[in-house]
C-alpha cells in the first residue's frame, strides 16, 4: 500500500518516472543493480534488513544513485547514519505530496547542476552541497577594484547573459585583463558562475554568467 501511494506521489512530479519497486532490502538491492535508477526512495524499516544497510551496501558496490530516505524513523542515530552513508535527503512520514515534490525538485536541481559543471568554482560547489553564500563582508572588492565599475560588470552579465572577459570588457569599456580581474573576483566570492568553453583550436575560454538572485 505504501509503495502504491508513493508511486502516485512520484508520478505526479514532472520529470520523474517510477521504473521499479521492491518489498524488502534484498529485493531492493537486486532491483537497483538491474535497473540503475537515478534516484531510490528508501525506508529504514524493511522486513529483512535495515534500509541503512541497503544504503551502505549500494555505496560499497560503487552505486551512485541518489537515495532519499522516506521513513517514520526519527532517531538521531539513524539520521546521522543516513547522512554519513551518502543519502541525498531524509523525509519523515507522514508527508504530503508537496513535501515529496520539493525534495525531488531539489535532487533534480543538484543533478542538473552537476551535469552542467565543467570547471566549478567555489560558489558552484557550495550550491551543490547546499552551503550558504558568504556574508556581504566577505565579498568586498580588493584594492584597485572600484565598486562602481564592479556594478557595471555585474549589470553587463545580468543584462546580456554568459560572456567572456573580452566581451564583458568591451561592453563596459574595460580591457580584457581588467574585466577578468573583476570577473574572477566575483567568481571566487560566489557572485558569478564560470565555466570552461572548449573551441576547435587554442586554449579553452572562461565564460562568466550571473548567478540567479545575486547582485
Amino acid at each position: 500500500m505504501v509503495v502504491r501511494v508513493h508511486t502516485k506521489f512520484v508520478e505526479r512530479v514532472d520529470g520523474f518516472e517510477v521504473v521499479g519497486s521492491a518489498r524488502s532490502g534484498t529485493e531492493a538491492l537486486d532491483v537497483v543493480r538491474r535497473l540503475r535508477p537515478d534516484l531510490v526512495l528508501l525506508d529504514v524499516h524493511l522486513p529483512d534488513m535495515s534500509g541503512l544497510e541497503v544504503l551502505r551496501a549500494l555505496r560499497a558496490e560503487g552505486d551512485d544513485s541518489d537515495v532519499l530516505m522516506v521513513t517514520a524513523e526519527r532517531e538521531l542515530d539513524s539520521v546521522r547514519a543516513a547522512r554519513s552513508s551518502g543519502a541525498a535527503g531524509y523525509l519523515v512520514k507522514p508527508f504530503t505530496q508537496d513535501d515529496l515534490a520539493t525534495r525531488l525538485a531539489d535532487i533534480a536541481r543538484v543533478r542538473r547542476r552537476l551535469a552542467d559543471l565543467d570547471a566549478p568554482g567555489q560558489a558552484d560547489i557550495d550550491q551543490v552541497f547546499g552551503t550558504p553564500p558568504p556574508a556581504p563582508a566577505d565579498v568586498r572588492l580588493p584594492k584597485g577594484l572600484s565598486p562602481a565599475t564592479g556594478d557595471l560588470v555585474l549589470s553587463a552579465l545580468r543584462d546580456h547573459g554568459e560572456q567572456s572577459a573580452a566581451e564583458c570588457g568591451e561592453r563596459v569599456g574595460l580591457s580584457r585583463v581588467t574585466a577578468r580581474r573583476y570577473l574572477e573576483h566575483f567568481a571566487e566570492t560566489g557572485r558569478v558562475r564560470v565555466r570552461q568553453q572548449y573551441g576547435r583550436v587554442g586554449r579553452p575560454e572562461r565564460m562568466y554568467s550571473a548567478l540567479p538572485g545575486r547582485s
